[in-house]
């Protein structure tokens, strides 16, 4: 089988041979059809002292089944966080993030829609929306952002405000049901919002604090890090939330389970319809990152084995 590794931090990415892998107990040996690729796994090739697997969303039919696997069986068609070697044409999948892939919906949808969806869903879920409030979504053309703009709409959101990095991005942002696009440099980011979803942090946590009326909530889910001073949560009461989806997944199954139905329940219905910016083979998957990167992509970017 092929897998994409790299051996020293910042890569490059390459392709290699290596032997098929045996499901362990709760595995599922899963035959990739298509690979989402996340800004975090691009930063840990950049960033991380030692090379890491190289993780992240899978789709595909599975082809094996280790021992207690309950749920699954050779054939299904399932998509769910590979947090081994995932850049690749067969991949290991713990049955416990798995999801089945409904009907006859295509790989690529399973994989532009699942994973990211459920951080979208879970940020803003952790906001507690209320209906008619204003919102305000940073990376809003990203893999995630694009889906919580469109989100944000079927929990009544009243105006849904769209942060990018480019000016250029601002159509497809609006397009998707965003009332206003707003660029990170612009110097007045307009009215403010009731809350924020935030997948920037950074210099642009402090800027997305100040984006909030008095008492508005900030969820931040990046893994870009920033600062925020005390004395600009006091002066408005404002708050900050931390969200992280591994932690639902883990600790929160039946919620996880919830969201899940949830997002393929808004899918069928036509109400959140993911967008693909790109397809990439496996041996190009360092132009995949350098598209993620280069913060280049309009929705997600997929590899395709």
């Amino acid at each position: 089988m092929r897998r994409v590794r790299y051996e020293s931090r910042g890569g490059p990415l390459f392709v290699e041979e290596v032997p098929l892998p045996e499901p362990g107990p709760g595995e599922l040996l899963v035959r990739a059809e298509a690979i989402g690729v996340t800004l975090p796994v691009v930063r840990e090739v950049t960033e991380a002292a030692e090379p890491v697997p190289l993780g992240g969303e899978i789709a595909g039919q599975v082809v094996a089944v280790g021992e207690g696997v309950t749920r699954f069986g050779t054939g299904d068609r399932v998509t769910g966080l590979c947090l081994g070697h995932g850049y690749a044409d067969v991949a290991l999948l713990h049955e416990a993030m798995a999801s089945p892939v409904p009907g006859d919906t295509g790989a690529v949808d399973a994989v532009a829609l699942l994973r990211s969806g459920l951080v979208a869903l879970g940020a803003l879920e952790a906001a507690r929306p209320q209906p008619g409030e204003a919102t305000l979504v940073t990376a809003a053309a990203s893999g995630v952002g694009h889906l919580a703009v469109q989100l944000a709409r079927t929990r009544g959101a009243g105006r849904v405000v769209g942060a990018v990095s480019d000016p250029a991005k601002a159509g497809f942002v609006r397009a998707l049901g965003a009332d206003h696009v707003i660029s990170y440099g612009d110097g007045s980011w307009g009215t403010p919002v009731d809350y924020v979803l935030d997948a920037v942090g950074g210099e642009l946590l402090t800027r997305a604090l100040h984006a909030l009326v008095p008492e508005g909530r900030l969820v931040a889910y990046s893994s870009g890090g920033g600062t925020i001073q005390a004395y600009d949560l006091l002066v408005d009461a404002k708050s900050v939330i931390g969200f992280q989806m591994a932690r639902v997944a883990r600790g929160k199954p039946e919620l996880y389970e919830q969201w899940r139905e949830e997002l393929w329940r808004l899918f069928a219905a036509g109400e959140v319809k993911p967008v693909v910016h790109a397809e990439f083979a496996l041996e190009d998957a360092a132009q995949a990152h350098a598209e993620i990167e280069a913060r280049a992509n309009l929705g997600k970017v997929v590899l395709i084995p």
